[in-house]
């Protein structure tokens, strides 16, 4: 539908261009007018804006792979000990990663990998490792993070996992007394430490490393732009780690590409039990059951007040609503001392609930808490409330989260969303789908900076996507050639896409799937899926679903496995009329293709091997005639012929 409502038609080969608009929730895309250039300028002026950014981006990267890092010498007996002594089983995704930063740390380009993975699904562990392996190669390991509490709370992880082995662990943050900081840097200095863990105090000009080999940054989205360039100018020699449990969406992984490498850890460690997520109005008897419901079966319970100002009397409410429970309090604006005794004294026990702020948010874990109210969950992000419902849940208990908040029909569409959002999703690993969800509530703004969150609007997110890739595409084929020679090399990807014009009948016929939205998906997984084996598990789905598989159908695999070799051959367009197929070759004269070797391989192949097939020049256009083809099949046996040849001359 165009504007003044004129209808263009897709033919069917064409489906997978079309992609949803993903702006905004509720925002209406702009609609232009049919056979007007405006999409076109839009999109170039998006391309050439997105440019400038992905050029920053490039650079990053083309800086970081052209300095020569510490290249970590392969696992000894140490690390193999220290793996053997994780008192659980490393689930799938947690030893891939584990094997993934490994790898980089063991080739000579500084690593710069980012791990994401839900809350509780043992990111931690990962770092752990990472680090140690940097001290059997004698060097030092800095953990960043983003809060007072979690830095000791890593601090106590790490000298627990590691008291083992010849590592010192030690930490900075405003727990410590200057004097104590200064010996603790002073030791840095000397090499005394191994591991040292600490809040952005560690990014200061005091903060001198002997020799840094692996630093870690936990919940790097916490940190404000300055200290992310403070980072980025240790980044660039030194092996980089960064954790977040706040993923993105896995589109977004190849722009970052400019930047990192990804892992995503999904699997959940065995026996967690998803948490029960509860959305309710402040009732002080519910809010009683539930915290008496924790602590008789030997729980505890932490109650998120993010006012610091009413802490102490949200405090005395409860007291008076448990009065034989003792209940404390914390928040970030107590003395160091104070504080740190607080949780302590919570993590031993003697407080069966603490009132606190959200200082719990990131990376807090005490197994005995199980139950997790937050008062007021309205004034809180989506990505906060995944994070402090994932401080509970810890053990092989049954968890539960309340969410207090005025009647949903009072509060404003978006904080509304957001609440239902986390109820719908409780299940273990929804970290993913939460981020998703995000993204549509609010928008997919700024991605790699402030510049282009007015384009997003305006063509949606999927196109976005397509054009920021062509742009990064581009770029490492023009500014960036030398850097990307292998990578160019490995993918000669002249074409980006093959439409295929035929007389034949390929499609999923009415009467075989009748929903046009099932339709419509599965001609868009078919189009995305990248290799044989994915084809093939789509077919035999197919199959299953909806009975024996007609000829159309049957037509329209063997059209998608065409497209594929087409665009690996270099070919435009094919035309299959009349028993004759025509293979456009690119429309550019000047293009390198004709300079490459799968050009030289085809014009050999029409001397040598086959006589049903010539080229033809109609105009500016090239093309290859092919006679005497009767259906999808002989195309298909063809072209792989014509590829099998290339392949072989390379």
């Amino acid at each position: 539908m165009y504007k003044d409502s004129d209808i263009l038609y897709v033919n069917i080969s064409s489906l997978h261009k079309i992609a949803k608009y993903s702006g905004k929730e509720g925002a209406v895309p702009k609609v232009n007018k049919l056979g007007s250039d405006v999409w076109n300028r839009l999109k170039e002026k998006t391309k050439s804006k997105v440019k400038e950014i992905a050029f920053d981006l490039i650079k990053l990267y083309a800086t970081r792979k052209a300095q020569q890092g510490f290249a970590h010498a392969p696992d000894n007996y140490l690390q193999t000990e220290l793996e053997a002594s994780f008192i659980y089983e490393d689930t799938p995704d947690q030893s891939k990663a584990t094997a993934d930063v490994k790898k980089d740390m063991e080739s000579s380009s500084p690593m710069d990998r980012l791990v994401c993975g839900d809350v509780g699904f043992g990111k931690t562990e990962v770092a752990i490792r990472a680090a140690f392996k940097t001290c059997v190669d004698g060097k030092q390991a800095a953990v960043l993070v983003p809060t007072t509490i979690l830095a000791f709370q890593h601090y106590k992880t790490f000298k627990e996992r590691l008291k083992d082995f010849p590592v010192t662990v030690d930490y900075l943050n405003r727990f410590k007394s200057a004097k104590q900081k200064k010996e603790t840097l002073q030791k840095l200095a000397e090499g005394k430490i191994d591991i040292i863990i600490g809040t952005h105090g560690l990014l200061g000009k005091e903060t001198v490393f002997k020799d840094l080999g692996l630093l870690v940054v936990d919940e790097e989205q916490k940190f404000g732009v300055a200290h992310k360039e403070k980072i980025k100018t240790l980044r660039s020699t030194v092996d980089c780690l960064t954790l977040t449990a706040t993923p993105i969406p896995r589109t977004l992984q190849f722009s970052l590409m400019g930047a990192r490498d990804l892992s995503i850890i999904n699997t959940p460690p065995p026996n967690r039990q998803p948490i029960q997520t509860e959305v309710m109005v402040y009732n002080e008897d519910q809010i009683r059951d539930a915290i008496y419901f924790e602590t008789e079966r030997g729980g505890q319970v932490f109650f998120i007040y993010n006012r610091i100002a009413g802490l102490a009397e949200m405090a005395s409410i409860l007291k008076g609503l448990c009065p034989d429970l003792s209940i404390g309090y914390a928040h970030g604006q107590m003395e160091g001392h104070e504080l740190e005794e607080r949780i302590l004294d919570f993590i031993d026990r003697r407080y069966d609930v603490l009132v606190c702020t959200n200082i719990v948010e990131s990376g807090v874990d005490i197994p005995s808490v199980n139950t997790i109210i937050v008062n007021n969950a309205h004034q809180f992000g989506l990505s906060d409330l995944h994070q402090l419902r994932g401080r509970v849940g810890r053990s092989n208990k049954k968890a539960f989260c309340y969410l207090l908040a005025p009647p949903l029909s009072t509060l404003p569409n978006d904080s509304r969303k957001r609440l239902q959002t986390l109820e719908q999703h409780s299940d273990l690993g929804s970290g993913f789908q939460i981020a998703m969800r995000d993204l549509d509530i609010r928008g997919a703004g700024n991605l790699l900076g402030g510049e282009q969150s007015g384009f997003m609007a305006e063509i949606g997110f999927e196109m976005y996507q397509k054009i920021l890739n062509e742009a990064i595409r581009e770029l490492k084929r023009s500014d960036f050639k030398e850097l990307f020679k292998e990578e160019i090399a490995k993918q000669d990807d002249f074409v980006q896409d093959c439409t295929i014009d035929t007389d034949l009948e390929i499609l999923i016929p009415d009467d075989y799937v009748s929903s046009i939205t099932e339709r419509l998906s599965l001609y868009q997984r078919l189009d995305s899926c990248e290799t044989e084996e994915e084809l093939v598990e789509i077919h035999h789905e197919i199959a299953d679903r909806f009975g024996p598989i007609p000829k159309p159908v049957e037509d329209l695999f063997v059209t998608v496995r065409c497209r594929k070799l087409a665009i690996e051959l270099g070919f435009e367009k094919m035309s299959l009329k009349d028993q004759t197929l025509r293979c456009f070759f690119i429309n550019r004269p000047d293009s390198p293709y004709f300079e490459s070797t799968t050009f030289h391989s085809i014009l050999s192949y029409l001397q040598t091997e086959t006589r049903q097939a010539h080229l033809k020049q109609t105009g500016r256009l090239f093309l290859l005639v092919v006679n005497e083809v009767n259906g999808m099949e002989t195309v298909h046996r063809f072209l792989s012929s014509l590829n099998n040849w290339v392949q072989k001359k390379r």
